[in-house]
């Protein structure tokens, strides 16, 4: 009997473990994909496959949703209103809620052109680890770079439609692993000028479509191919994903509003030189 559960533990316990990994890393400026990614190549676990990965982005999707639902459902309102009012950027919601739709545009387009004519994207040499490795490091030196340059005196009234094409085009380049859509979206707020708190709200709230759309898809996919027993992994990666995805939403949040975010910098630097170590 043990020989026969050892091995559904086994893999409840890495599905656990990769969600806490999915949930903590998602809104840290360090790519969790990457992190799903290479954990289980370093404790010499199989891929878990770029599905499995989108699919327990779910449970950090819910975890914004959660977070922000006060302000959530007054955006909600205000984006009915646009249609119903044309109250377009007569309030701060109606603002927030048109940005989020434009800047949600671009990655949905990319995701979907990549899912129609790309179906080999997942088996591509741009989840590789050497790939991952380059990203991350070219990443660290623009958030950096942001970090140094940009003059965060733009307060969530001073942000203009520019700035959030720009954020939402920086956004679509967060499908390919190593990126980070937390860390590619608050560089480009940096380069804006937006200062870190509204930086990083603006982030998490404008990602909440992006990494819906992503699991829903992906989860629904899965769905179709595997059994009521194989889905169950999957559902406590969503669940562990949600609870450190609260940590660590809160925890950034608190953080940004004394320290700058050269510690990602520095920590994102480290991880793609110690994955090439490893190559």
């Amino acid at each position: 009997m043990p020989e026969e559960i050892s091995p559904y533990v086994f893999i409840y316990f890495k599905s656990f473990f990769l969600g806490i990994i999915q949930g903590f890393t998602e809104f840290f400026p360090i790519s969790s994909t990457a992190h799903v990614k290479v954990v289980p190549y370093l404790l010499g676990w199989n891929d878990p496959g770029a599905s499995f990965s989108a699919s327990i982005q779910l449970g950090s999707a819910i975890a914004i949703i959660y977070y922000f639902r006060d302000q959530i459902n007054t955006i909600i309102y205000s984006f009915c209103a646009i249609f119903n009012h044309r109250k377009v950027f007569k309030d701060d919601n109606t603002r927030l809620s048109t940005f989020i739709f434009i800047a949600s545009m671009p990655i949905c387009i990319l995701g979907f052109i990549i899912k129609l004519y790309w179906p080999n994207y997942s088996d591509s040499n741009f989840r590789g680890l050497f790939f991952i490795a380059v990203t991350s490091i070219l990443m660290a030196l623009l958030l950096a770079f942001s970090e140094i340059y940009g003059k965060r005196n733009k307060l969530f009234n001073d942000i203009n439609l520019k700035d959030v094409i720009l954020l939402g085009i920086a956004q679509s380049l967060a499908i390919f692993p190593g990126v980070s859509r937390s860390g590619i979206t608050l560089t480009s707020a940096l380069f804006s000028g937006i200062e870190r708190i509204t930086a990083a709200r603006l982030s998490f709230l404008v990602g909440i479509p992006a990494i819906s759309i992503s699991g829903l898809v992906e989860l629904f996919t899965l769905f179709k191919t595997l059994s009521s027993i194989d889905i169950i992994p999957i559902i406590i990666g969503i669940i562990s994903s949600f609870f450190s995805s609260l940590v660590a939403i809160d925890f950034f949040l608190r953080f940004l509003a004394k320290n700058n975010t050269f510690v990602f910098v520095y920590y994102r630097l480290a991880f793609g030189i110690f994955i090439f170590s490893t190559l």
